[in-house]
């Protein structure tokens, strides 16, 4: 039985398809056939732009959205991510490759190969050495804000194909408003009308016939009132344009350039791209997780993806990762597994085949409205209403990466929210709470309890310390130790209850050890309280119980003040009336009765 588990587990790691394929059923297959015809439709411009980005001819665009797509489909942990060309990487590839060949050359084309493969490298060993755990630092509240901004940026991105306006192609979000209140006189009403015309029908579809594919309905009718309109008018005057034929024929056979020249040469540009496809691939399979509510696994992903760029670069794609603007209309459209991404390809190959001359009717202001439809999807209000009312410093986390997304750079935006969030977390852990506590007052108990509105000891202070003493923390906890002797100096006994202590290091054991010596100095002593066994074990494979003394440390549920109790001045003892411990109330320091 165990044998069989482990060839199980074996074979889940080798082919990650194995898992998600049991859910595959009718219902599902129908299902994720609506959403891969959705998403092939909605890749035909896009990829033909991407690959006009990136200085390819614009067939490769759809290349890199075929056998790309359809290996990390099938080899990623994202049951919704969608592989493929996208804008970041595009940008990157035209400005890294375009000053060693003239882009759209052969030899253009084979660099662009050649990075895809190394990307592809890159990527799988990254995996595979298991690295997939630094996509843990990009928190829950980066995603929501990187989303919301990303949605933003897909929405404004159209901006010029709803109104029929003119704005350069990959202007900043900034330019774009200011270009749309520039031309606002200057709106074209055929390509707006046609664009709220699909916006409309798509609300109206999926509100009150939620069983029909809203987007494909909406498509369909965008594309009619097209037609319409140019039918009265005529094009010359609607200035309606449509995607425009494409090839018909499959991503060719291609062979990278694996020269140890040129691999020296695109080898820094593809670790830079390796970085960035990571990120981007990453952090939109966990936004869209963050909706389904699904596992990601960073190492998969990584895996998926590399694999994805090495097959791709010997079938004519370029550098691909997740995009945006395909998984979350993925989503959106109902997928519930990786098969909708296949399909996706399946049908854009099936497109290029035999109906490649239809796509000149598919208007780019209906696919404009469509994708405002999926930038309002994306935009998790919820989320975003919770923390706002729940965190500050998240917030600030929140709104810095969104307008981080909007104002600087995509990628860039998810680099500034991590690193926002890893400085918290560090302000936070660098202080952990030093709570003073008193005995509870139940009878028989060993517990603590929070000595606001108690009496505490004169001469005994005890404190809960919730965090680990680590190296950043070091200086708080000594500080707050320091503080005891500045409220009240004859506090020079002092009890740590420990059992929030997760971890110490060797600055945090030195200090302790040094805190101990310098208290049996004054007359007292440092001692612990149900410390945990791998902090105790630390400080004994260290050396340090000498310093602080072995006799200082008590287990659960001993009877810590009992022990401390003796130690106490009896003359500060006989005028307390504090006395807080069981032994206070009878006896004196060393015995003598009350």
């Amino acid at each position: 039985m165990k044998d069989i588990l482990a060839c199980n587990l074996w074979l889940y790691k080798v082919f990650p398809f194995l898992r998600w394929w049991p859910m595959v059923d009718a219902q599902a297959a129908r299902t994720d056939l609506v959403a891969g015809l959705t998403g092939a439709i909605i890749v035909l411009p896009q990829g033909v732009a991407f690959a006009t980005i990136a200085g390819l001819p614009p067939e490769y665009g759809l290349y890199a959205a075929m056998v790309p797509t359809i290996i990390a489909a099938l080899f990623g942990s994202s049951w919704h991510l969608v592989s493929g060309p996208t804008t970041a990487i595009s940008i990157v590839i035209f400005a890294a490759v375009s000053p060693l060949a003239e882009p759209g050359s052969a030899q253009f084309i084979s660099l662009v190969l050649t990075l895809t493969f190394l990307v592809g490298v890159f990527q799988l060993v990254m995996g595979l050495a298991r690295m997939g755990v630094l996509v843990n630092f990009i928190s829950h509240t980066v995603v929501i804000g990187f989303t919301a901004g990303a949605s933003v940026l897909i929405a404004a991105s159209q901006i010029k194909n709803f109104f029929g306006i003119d704005i350069p192609r990959g202007s900043h979000f900034y330019e774009i408003i200011r270009q749309l209140v520039l031309q606002i006189g200057d709106i074209n009403p055929y390509v707006t009308s046609v664009a709220v015309a699909t916006l409309a029908s798509g609300i109206l579809v999926k509100k009150f016939f939620p069983k029909i594919p809203y987007m494909i309905a909406a498509m369909l009718i965008g594309s009619l009132f097209a037609l319409l309109l140019d039918s009265l008018f005529g094009n010359e005057a609607t200035h309606i344009l449509t995607v425009g034929a494409l090839p018909a024929h499959l991503p060719p056979f291609s062979l990278p350039d694996l020269s140890l020249v040129t691999i020296k040469k695109m080898s820094s540009t593809a670790l830079a791209v390796t970085m960035l496809a990571l990120t981007e691939a990453v952090s939109i399979a966990r936004s869209v997780a963050v909706r389904s509510e699904q596992r990601i696994d960073g190492n998969q992903e990584f895996i998926g993806q590399g694999l994805a760029n090495i097959f791709g670069s010997f079938f004519s794609g370029y550098a691909s990762s997740g995009s945006f603007n395909r998984s979350g209309l993925n989503y959106a459209a109902g997928a519930l597994t990786p098969l909708a991404a296949v399909f996706s390809a399946l049908f854009l190959a099936a497109t290029l085949l035999l109906v490649a001359p239809l796509a000149a009717y598919l208007p780019i202001p209906a696919m404009a409205a469509i994708l405002f439809l999926v930038a309002w999807g994306l935009i998790d209000f919820h989320h975003i209403h919770s923390i706002f009312h729940t965190s500050r410093s998240e917030t600030v986390v929140l709104f810095t990466t969104l307008l981080s997304t909007l104002f600087v750079e995509l990628e860039f935006a998810i680099y500034v929210g991590v690193m926002l969030s890893l400085m918290l977390y560090l302000a936070r852990t660098s202080q952990p709470a030093v709570v003073p506590v008193v005995p509870a007052g139940e009878e028989g108990s060993y517990h603590f309890e929070d000595a606001k509105g108690h009496v505490e000891c004169p001469q005994f202070c005890m404190v809960r310390i919730n965090g680990s003493i680590f190296f950043g923390a070091v200086d708080h906890v000594q500080r707050s130790l320091l503080q005891i002797d500045e409220i009240n100096p004859q506090q020079k006994s002092v009890l740590i209850i420990g059992g929030g202590i997760n971890f110490i290091d060797v600055a945090g054991a030195e200090m302790l050890a040094q805190e101990a010596k310098r208290r049996r100095k004054m007359g007292g002593g440092l001692y612990f309280y149900r410390l945990k066994d791998t902090v105790y074990n630390f400080l004994k494979q260290g050396r340090y119980l000498k310093d602080i003394g072995v006799g200082g440390f008590f287990p659960a549920k001993s009877n810590v003040t009992m022990a401390v109790f003796n130690t106490l001045d009896p003359e500060i003892c006989r005028k307390c009336q504090a006395r807080i411990f069981k032994e206070c109330k009878t006896t004196l320091p060393g015995g003598e009765p009350r």
